[in-house]
Protein backbone atom coordinates (compact mmCIF):
# COMPACT_ATOMS: atom_id res chain seq x y z
CA UNK A 1 0.00 0.00 0.00
CA UNK A 2 1.17 3.51 -0.78
CA UNK A 3 0.53 6.71 1.13
CA UNK A 4 0.37 10.17 -0.41
CA UNK A 5 1.11 13.71 0.69
CA UNK A 6 -0.57 16.23 -1.57
CA UNK A 7 -1.32 19.90 -2.12
CA UNK A 8 -4.67 21.25 -3.31
CA UNK A 9 -5.41 24.79 -4.45
CA UNK A 10 -8.25 26.91 -5.79
CA UNK A 11 -6.12 28.52 -8.54
CA UNK A 12 -2.43 28.88 -9.45
CA UNK A 13 -0.63 30.49 -6.50
CA UNK A 14 -3.94 30.64 -4.65
CA UNK A 15 -4.99 29.13 -1.35
CA UNK A 16 -2.89 26.06 -0.53
CA UNK A 17 -3.95 22.99 1.44
CA UNK A 18 -1.62 20.14 2.37
CA UNK A 19 -3.05 16.73 3.18
CA UNK A 20 -2.28 13.02 3.43
CA UNK A 21 -4.19 9.95 2.26
CA UNK A 22 -3.86 6.29 1.34
CA UNK A 23 -6.16 6.71 -1.71
CA UNK A 24 -5.24 9.77 -3.77
CA UNK A 25 -7.95 9.20 -6.38
CA UNK A 26 -10.72 9.04 -3.78
CA UNK A 27 -9.35 11.96 -1.81
CA UNK A 28 -8.96 14.23 -4.86
CA UNK A 29 -12.53 13.36 -5.85
CA UNK A 30 -13.79 14.18 -2.33
CA UNK A 31 -12.12 17.60 -2.49
CA UNK A 32 -13.46 18.31 -5.99
CA UNK A 33 -16.99 17.29 -5.05
CA UNK A 34 -16.90 19.08 -1.66
CA UNK A 35 -17.81 15.82 0.10
CA UNK A 36 -15.98 16.73 3.30
CA UNK A 37 -16.78 20.11 4.77
CA UNK A 38 -13.86 22.17 6.02
CA UNK A 39 -10.94 24.19 4.71
CA UNK A 40 -10.84 22.89 1.13
CA UNK A 41 -14.62 23.17 0.80
CA UNK A 42 -14.69 26.69 2.22
CA UNK A 43 -11.89 27.93 -0.09
CA UNK A 44 -12.84 25.86 -3.17
CA UNK A 45 -9.53 23.98 -3.27
CA UNK A 46 -10.43 21.61 -6.09
CA UNK A 47 -7.12 21.38 -7.99
CA UNK A 48 -4.58 18.71 -7.06
CA UNK A 49 -1.26 20.35 -7.95
CA UNK A 50 1.39 18.29 -6.12
CA UNK A 51 1.67 14.67 -4.95
CA UNK A 52 4.42 12.71 -3.23
CA UNK A 53 4.33 8.94 -2.65
CA UNK A 54 5.47 7.32 0.62
CA UNK A 55 5.87 3.69 1.58
CA UNK A 56 4.65 4.10 5.15
CA UNK A 57 1.86 6.01 6.83
CA UNK A 58 4.37 7.33 9.35
CA UNK A 59 6.70 8.88 6.74
CA UNK A 60 3.74 10.45 4.92
CA UNK A 61 2.39 11.83 8.20
CA UNK A 62 5.78 13.32 9.12
CA UNK A 63 6.19 14.90 5.68
CA UNK A 64 2.66 16.37 5.80
CA UNK A 65 3.33 17.91 9.21
CA UNK A 66 6.66 19.37 8.06
CA UNK A 67 5.16 20.91 4.92
CA UNK A 68 2.27 22.39 6.90
CA UNK A 69 4.86 24.30 8.94
CA UNK A 70 6.59 25.70 5.85
CA UNK A 71 6.32 29.26 4.65
CA UNK A 72 3.89 29.80 1.78
CA UNK A 73 6.71 30.67 -0.66
CA UNK A 74 8.41 27.34 0.04
CA UNK A 75 5.19 25.48 -0.79
CA UNK A 76 4.83 27.42 -4.04
CA UNK A 77 8.42 26.51 -4.96
CA UNK A 78 7.65 22.86 -4.16
CA UNK A 79 4.64 22.85 -6.51
CA UNK A 80 6.37 24.77 -9.28
CA UNK A 81 9.38 22.46 -9.13
CA UNK A 82 7.25 19.60 -10.46
CA UNK A 83 4.21 21.37 -11.85
CA UNK A 84 5.24 24.82 -13.15
CA UNK A 85 1.97 25.29 -15.04
CA UNK A 86 -0.17 24.42 -12.02
CA UNK A 87 -2.02 21.71 -13.93
CA UNK A 88 -4.71 19.76 -12.11
CA UNK A 89 -3.01 16.41 -11.59
CA UNK A 90 -6.30 14.75 -10.61
CA UNK A 91 -7.27 14.79 -14.29
CA UNK A 92 -4.47 12.33 -15.01
CA UNK A 93 -5.34 10.13 -12.01
CA UNK A 94 -9.02 9.56 -12.62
Amino acid sequence: MAFYVYIMTNKPRGVLYTGMTDDINRRAWEHREHIIKGFTDRYNCEMLVWVEVHETRESAFERERRIKEWKRDWKIELVEGRNPDWLDLADSLM
